[in-house]
């Protein structure tokens, strides 16, 4: 099949990568003796927060962002992304339940990420309408970073409510290695090492993660499979220059199952009960990633970071599905359809930023110029199929998972997609200082085309969506440093996200543009220990996009014109003695849809949108007696009530309130033989508290269920 896109701004976008890298490779010849070489700290000399992609602390920002480090992630004993938001506020994780754990689906200040993740500051690729999307494993985080608001600025397509950024573990120069085992609820077996250091007396530095897992999924008849190898190697070429080759590989043999049930069997049945067939249950994916940056230091206050990835994936997937008539409440009696998806992409993606510091009078500059650009071509291919007529006497009250005859299923439909974008960006960005005010503004501009060719075995749905948007996006911030310790803060920042097609009148879609406005204080104790931030926030977007709900078929789609988010977000870390800490974080959030062309919408609350969450967690470690060495923690997290479908008319997901225990223990306390060995307790749901979530009472998914784990780390 070909897949090449026509994109007329291609040849610029070659142009200018190259003018903007040719003057790194000019200066690196350049021999700098007097430079003394910058302390690599844990995070790596190439990092860049994802709030400015520049190395400014977090709270010099002035819109919210929450960070997540390595120590919080195994201490919750996290396996994705979507239970390591668990504690993030104004994040809603996990819509699609335990059971479907191949998604980081999650939503921030009331929309959804669109399955939108970065790694290391760059985008990982999603298959536009599918299933394909890298899942990059917690064994190979050092720290997840949740920004609030509109990020297109930096980094073009976004949501308004934000995005998040993962953090790489990267090379160290001091020598370190660890070894980690662990076993717990439904055969959990899980080995992984994560070693890092120099490489003999060379200018080189090593990082390599591996990790093996194994275990049944919450759903009877699924199981959970996955092998990682991360290395990353640091070659520092002189004082000035440093290149970081880096590869991510991942192969998911299997990855439980992806399917939903009817609120009135949920309300029947046990978090262990499948809608599926044990003889049609398969999730297969492959992940490829080869990346380097490239940093430059041209003198003290001038620098470049080109940072670039090619991914290729691929997907195969054999699940079941249900229509929402497809159901007899009084019977249970459920009819399925059994279907494949076969998808696969290739992808490019490369970011320059030069960034410097200028003073011109009373003014301090942080200057940050990029140029970023990324291609995606891929392929899926989705077929139906029609089954043995034991097959379709399902009782979803009694469930038989085994009633399938794979030597009985003949194809009944298929359709083919020839899937394709490019997006080439030029930003910039000016974070200002006047003695203790903060100024930061930006601007970026985005040329985007997208295709998507079909062909079916219906010849009617036939045809190609196509969009092509030029957009420009811009963000303004304010903030004060008190010598209190005190930093009140405003900002307006803009978004847009892309849109391919037409409506069902053959009307072009219009890109959905977003806006917030949001004004809050973030507080800092001298002593860096006690952070505080709390911010009321507005946002809109316009042009959201649906379903029809005239069109039958749901293929074709409608804008919905305008929904507003607003709310309130509190959150902080505080240290109540040297060894106890405790973090904590409320929200409220107030979400409406303003204007809609199906005039039934108007004034409906999307689903997956609690008004109020909140969450704390905390640490105590025993300094002395018997039980020196140890630590104590855990936490409680609330999810308030949420609407069970988009019209408001179905009721509401009660809330729930969930307890997770962490217990920790360095067993070079008890005896030196074992110095540099710690065991590490973990029960998550710990009174086994049953939840919910729904898209409407047709498809829910349970919760997680309550798991214990015990895992021994060995240091040395």
């Amino acid at each position: 099949m070909d897949t090449t896109t026509q994109f007329k701004h291609s040849s610029i976008a070659v142009a200018l990568l190259t003018a903007f890298s040719a003057p790194l490779y000019a200066d690196a010849q350049n021999t700098v003796d007097s430079a003394e070489l910058e302390t690599i700290t844990v995070l790596g000399q190439v990092y860049r927060n994802t709030a400015t992609k520049t190395a400014l602390e977090p709270e010099e920002t002035p819109q919210g962002i929450t960070v997540i480090d390595n120590e919080l992630l195994e201490q919750r004993g996290v396996k994705t992304v979507n239970e390591a938001l668990r504690y993030a506020p104004g994040v809603v994780t996990e819509q699609k339940g335990a059971a479907v754990t191949m998604y980081d689906n999650f939503s921030i200040r009331g929309f959804s990420n669109n399955n939108q993740n970065y790694y290391d500051g760059l985008i990982l690729p999603y298959l536009t309408g599918w299933n394909l999307h890298p899942q990059i494993d917690p064994s190979a985080i050092q720290q997840i970073e949740i920004f609030k608001g509109p990020t297109s600025v930096l980094y073009g397509s976004m949501p308004p409510g934000g995005m998040v950024n993962i953090i790489a573990k990267s090379p160290q120069q001091e020598d370190s290695t660890s070894v980690n085992a662990a076993t717990g609820s439904r055969n959990l077996l899980e080995a992984s090492v994560d070693s890092t250091g120099q490489i003999g007396d060379s200018n080189l530095s090593y990082r390599l993660v591996a990790m093996a897992r194994k275990q049944d999924s919450q759903v009877d008849g699924a199981e959970e499979e996955r092998y990682v190898i991360a290395p990353s190697v640091d070659w520092q070429v002189n004082d000035r220059t440093l290149i970081n080759f880096n590869l991510y590989y991942q192969n998911d043999p299997e990855m439980g199952i992806n399917s939903s049930m009817p609120l009135a069997v949920l309300e029947r049945q046990s978090p262990s009960v499948s809608m599926g067939d044990v003889n049609w249950s398969s999730f297969e994916r492959d992940v490829l990633m080869l990346g380097y940056k490239l940093h430059h230091e041209f003198n003290d206050n001038w620098s470049f970071l080109q940072n670039a990835r090619y991914t290729d994936a691929s997907l195969y997937q054999e699940n079941t599905y249900h229509r929402d008539t497809a159901f007899t409440a009084s019977t249970g009696l459920l009819t399925r359809n059994i279907y494949t998806t076969d998808e696969d992409y290739k992808s490019y993606v490369i970011d320059n930023q030069l960034s410097g510091w200028v003073a011109m009078g009373v003014l301090e500059h942080n200057l940050l110029l990029g140029l970023d650009y990324q291609d995606l071509e891929g392929d899926s291919v989705y077929k139906e199929y029609a089954g043995n007529a034991a097959f379709y006497t399902f009782n979803a009250y009694r469930p038989n998972n085994n009633l399938l005859d794979r030597s009985q299923v003949t194809e009944a439909y298929s359709e083919s997609h020839d899937i394709g974008f490019e997006q080439l960006g030029f930003y910039f960005q000016d974070q200002m200082r006047y003695d203790r005010l903060v100024l930061l503004a930006g601007g970026r501009y985005d040329l985007f085309k997208s295709h998507d060719d079909k062909t079916s075995s219906s010849p009617t749905y036939d045809g190609k969506d196509t969009s092509d948007h030029n957009q420009f996006s811009y963000r303004l911030g304010a903030l004060y440093e008190f010598d209190n310790g005190l930093s009140p803060f405003a900002s307006y920042a803009t978004s847009f996200e892309p849109a391919a097609g037409t409506d069902i009148n053959g009307d072009s879609l219009k890109p959905q543009t977003g806006k917030q406005f949001e004004v809050g204080v973030k507080y800092m104790s001298e002593d860096m220990s006690n952070t505080l931030t709390a911010s009321y926030f507005h946002i809109t977007k316009n042009d959201s996009i649906a379903a029809d709900p005239n069109d039958p078929t749901f293929r074709a789609k409608i804008q919905l014109g305008e929904v507003t988010s607003q709310g309130i977000e509190i959150e902080g870390q505080a240290y109540l003695a040297e060894n106890w800490d405790v973090l904590a974080s409320y929200t409220y959030l107030d979400m409406e849809v303003k204007k809609a062309s199906d005039t039934s919408l108007v004034g409906t609350t999307p689903i997956y949108v609690p008004e109020h969450s909140a969450n704390i967690w905390s640490n105590y470690y025993v300094t002395s007696g018997a039980l020196d060495g140890a630590r104590i923690g855990g936490g409680v997290r609330y999810v308030g009530e949420m609407q069970m479908d988009a019209n408001n008319t179905q009721g509401k997901v009660p809330s729930y309130t969930v307890a997770d225990l962490s217990l920790g223990y360095d067993l070079g306390s008890a005896s030196t033989s074992l110095d540099g060995a710690q065991a590490n307790l973990v029960v998550n749901n710990l009174f086994d508290k049953e939840y919910y979530s729904c898209y409407n009472q047709t498809n829910c998914w349970f919760g997680a269920e309550q798991t214990v784990e015990l895992n021994v780390k060995y240091e040395f």
